[in-house]
């Protein structure tokens, strides 16, 4: 016969029930442990923005010298200020040792005042978020610290590394024709205008940038390596020999770009002669929204925002004599290869459609604008009107015709404008090629190394083939605010 024991009962009642307790109590520990791992989690997460935001867009400023460091820093900071951390609640507060720099030439990164003394080779951005105010990494936590005090908050910090990886500057390169970055070039008018012309180039000129040498009669022009950095050894790419071209360097004309940076004025490029212009034509004319045989691609090599072909016989409407070239007729004379527009008078018999289109892109600038040693202000400098062209060209020069306020591919409306092919999204100054001017001669059959000058802007006036690239030169663009990709590294 069984008998009931109240006390057994009791005592199992009390077991199940401390039990029970026990786990509500583990049950809420470990949610509350899961709570402060997600405090930690999203707060790194937060920071982790944090640095990859910052050095992305201090990286992108990187130039090769101080200013760009001071450019760094001051990106940095505004990308740093439109973020925020615990749950949109605070902004960090910037410092300048959140960055650094490098690597040097013995590995180590600088802080902003060694990168500033000593720039050159300092490719490279370090943001670091251990280097913000500690209550930027300070997180709180609300049930690990009832295990310990020592747990009563947690720092976290988190780091990236970004670099430019390329410059926007074209694979291909000229000999300047002269060596003065700025020269006074006095045409008699009348009446008399004082012009600038910079590195023997003139504003507003159409060239055929196969057909220039001013050392000779023959052509010079250049294939640059897009792969080795000034300074870098190793082998030169073979581009020149044929196919090699299309394959490996045929993405650089594409997009315009070399797959290194930074790059200063005096480095030295490795070049081989000639540029393969017959391999390469249709990569240019990518900026047409032209993508024969698939050569580029719409996504990273964009149709420009203007597109309008400036062909001699039907499309320049602002001249009164219809141009016989698509540039300034060449000549040899002084055992030069140049232009006549770049003769110190135009020769006998030069009548007006020998110019080729003028000012499609930029107006001619008088020499009093120009400052030695100082780049060219961001809004431009002055300029001569449409009614100095006697004066500028000669008295057999073409006369301006209807010409609009502003320089015809400027344009975003009327005869001179066109709009993008259908569902292609344009590029501002995609036909703008940036084009280094090299010290010359070069002196080497194969590669060889060239030292550059200066990067020159010319416009596409229509799409190249495969013998000539007719453009019009349009001043001089300073190296130091040359775009180019940037990408995080880690």
């Amino acid at each position: 016969m069984e008998t009931f024991n109240p006390i057994g009962s009791r005592h199992q009642g009390g077991v199940t029930a401390l039990m029970f307790i026990m786990t509500v109590v583990g049950l809420l520990a470990l949610s509350g442990m899961v709570l402060d791992v997600g405090l930690l989690y999203h707060r790194r997460q937060e920071l982790d923005l944090m640095a990859r935001t910052v050095a992305v867009a201090a990286a992108g400023q990187l130039n090769g010298n101080s200013a760009g460091i001071d450019k760094a820093l001051e990106q940095g900071a505004d990308a740093l200020r439109k973020l925020s951390y615990r749950y949109g609640t605070r902004t960090p507060a910037w410092r300048d040792d959140m960055l650094s720099f490098g690597p040097a030439a013995d590995g180590s990164w600088r802080d902003a005042a060694g990168a500033r003394s000593g720039p050159a080779g300092l490719t490279h951005v370090r943001a670091d978020t251990a280097r913000l105010d500690a209550p930027v990494g300070s997180v709180t936590l609300f049930i690990m610290r009832l295990l310990s005090p020592r747990f009563a908050s947690m720092a976290v910090a988190t780091t990236a590394v970004a670099a430019r990886t390329g410059i926007d500057v074209l694979p291909l390169a000229l000999c300047a024709m002269s060596s003065q970055p700025g020269a006074a070039r006095t045409n008699p008018g009348p009446p008399v205008t004082v012009e600038l012309v910079e590195y023997g180039f003139r504003r507003g000129v159409a060239y055929d940038l196969m057909q220039l040498n001013p050392h000779g009669i023959d052509p010079a022009n250049f294939l640059v390596d897009p792969f080795r950095a000034p300074g870098q050894a190793g082998a030169a790419s073979a581009a020149a020999a044929g196919t090699p071209a299309a394959s490996a360097v045929g993405p650089y004309v594409c997009t315009g770009q070399l797959a290194f940076a930074p790059l200063l004025a005096g480095a030295a490029l490795k070049v081989a002669q000639p540029f393969p212009l017959a391999l390469l034509y249709r990569q240019l004319n990518s900026r047409f929204g032209q993508y024969d045989s698939s050569v580029c691609s719409a996504a990273t090599a964009m149709v420009d925002r203007n597109p309008k072909s400036y062909q001699r016989d039907q499309a320049v409407p602002w001249m009164s004599a219809m141009p016989d070239e698509q540039g300034a007729q060449t000549t040899t004379t002084g055992n030069q290869r140049r232009t006549i527009a770049d003769l110190a008078a135009p020769p006998a018999g030069v009548q007006a459609r020998m110019y080729g289109p003028l000012w499609a892109y930029a107006r001619a600038v008088p020499f009093s604008a120009w400052s030695a040693g100082a780049d060219e202000p961001a809004g431009g400098y002055p300029s001569f009107g449409p009614g100095d062209w006697a004066s500028l060209y000669g008295p057999s020069a073409p006369a301006a015709k209807n010409y609009p306020g502003a320089t015809p591919y400027l344009s975003t409306s009327g005869a001179n404008y066109q709009l993008p092919p259908v569902g292609q999204k344009g590029q501002s100054n995609r036909r703008v090629l940036h084009v280094p001017l090299l010290a010359c001669p070069v002196t080497g059959s194969g590669s060889a190394s060239a030292s550059m000058l200066a990067v020159a802007k010319f416009l596409m006036t229509v799409p190249a083939t495969p013998t000539a690239l007719y453009a019009e030169f349009g001043g001089l663009a300073p190296v130091s605010a040359l775009g180019g990709p940037v990408e995080l590294v880690r």
